[in-house]
């Protein structure tokens, strides 16, 4: 369990944090455990906005902190999946074109409108805990244990049908009931993003045949995207 919330800041951070030894077992909890970390980051991301102007400057700066401080992965990974469903090909080119294909037309629309939107909606620091760490829960959905993956090989493989159904439901329950604090729109908030997040799922099954980690990564950025969006003043 340890060594899977140790795998969890590894993955989605860039703290460096050594796992000596990864299988499916300890990338379960890691997944498990990848909202805490979003908490973790969101709180961190609270603080700059914070000591920063509230304005549109400190959006910008408090979405570089976070792809900075994430490696810029989930953006990668939401560039390379909107690559891949617009480019309207079977399962295999659409899989070959997310994995060694350079970011595409649809990959830059993406990035540029999620990072702008998230921006321009980043007003409040709980809002912006609540919206990291939603953005993680998306992880423990993708990775729903009746989800497969749609490669034998890479990160969907190794944690695609890992989460028991009480894992996803267990977080969202207990943000939505934390997202009180931003009145009735808090848990509207977060129904939204679970149902795009599932929305994306489904998508992803039906078009490449299951989750990767590329699928992830989108799913985080939309999810996150959402719950600002809805909570923007």
């Amino acid at each position: 369990m340890l060594a899977g919330l140790r795998l969890a800041f590894s993955w989605l951070t860039v703290l460096p944090v050594h796992v000596p030894h990864v299988d499916r077992d300890v990338a379960r909890w890691a997944i498990t455990f990848a909202p805490v970390v979003g908490l973790v980051l969101g709180g961190a991301a609270a603080g700059l906005l914070v000591l920063l102007d509230k304005g549109l400057l400190g959006g910008v700066l408090v979405v570089a902190f976070l792809a900075l401080a994430t490696r810029g992965m989930h953006l990668d990974g939401l560039a390379d999946t909107a690559d891949g469903l617009g480019s309207y090909k079977g399962p295999e080119k659409a899989l070959d074109i997310m994995r060694d294909g350079p970011v595409g037309p649809f990959g830059v629309v993406a990035i540029v409108l999620v990072l702008g939107a998230q921006a321009a909606a980043i007003h409040d620091w709980q809002a912006l805990v609540l919206a990291v760490a939603t953005g993680r829960v998306a992880f423990t959905i993708c990775c729903h244990r009746a989800v497969p993956a749609a490669r034998p090989e890479g990160l969907g493989a190794l944690v695609a049908g890992s989460q028991p159904t009480l894992v996803p439901v267990g977080w969202v329950v207990a943000l939505a009931a934390g997202s009180v604090t931003q009145g009735w729109r808090g848990p509207v908030a977060i129904a939204v993003a679970t149902g795009l997040v599932v929305l994306l799922v489904h998508h992803a099954r039906r078009r490449f045949g299951g989750v990767t980690g590329d699928v992830l990564g989108a799913a985080s950025e939309l999810a996150t995207t959402a719950v600002l969006v809805t909570l923007a003043p």
